[in-house]
C-alpha cells in the first residue's frame, strides 16, 4: 500500500558513476530525509517499487565550502541511503515514480 509520506522519506535517486556500479550488486542509492531512519526508508522502498530490502546502510555528507565568483557560499548537507536489496529483485530508477 502507498502511503504519501512515503514520498517524504525517499526524496530522489542518486545517478552517478559509482551509484551505477553499485546496481551490479543488487544496490540503489537514493537522496533521502535528514530525519528519516532506517525503518522508515526500509518501509516506503517496499511499498514505492513493490520489492523486498534486505539492507539499509545511511550516510550523512557534509556540505562542502565552494566558490562562485569569489562569493563564498556552504552547500547543504545531504542523507543518502544505500538499499541492498534481495537476490532477483531490481529497480529501475531511470522510469522515475
Amino acid at each position: 500500500m502507498t502511503d504519501l509520506r512515503h514520498y517524504d522519506v525517499i526524496l530522489a535517486p542518486v545517478i552517478t558513476e559509482k551509484s551505477t556500479l553499485a546496481s551490479e550488486s543488487n544496490q540503489v542509492v537514493f537522496n533521502v530525509a535528514k530525519t528519516a531512519t532506517k525503518p522508515a526508508i526500509k518501509q516506503a522502498v517496499e511499498a514505492l517499487f513493490g520489492v523486498k530490502v534486505k539492507a539499509v546502510n545511511t550516510f550523512l555528507r557534509k556540505g562542502k565550502t565552494k566558490r562562485f565568483r569569489g562569493v563564498k557560499g556552504r552547500q547543504s548537507d545531504v542523507k543518502k541511503a544505500v538499499v541492498t536489496l534481495v537476490d532477483g529483485q531490481s529497480i529501475d530508477v531511470t522510469t522515475g515514480l
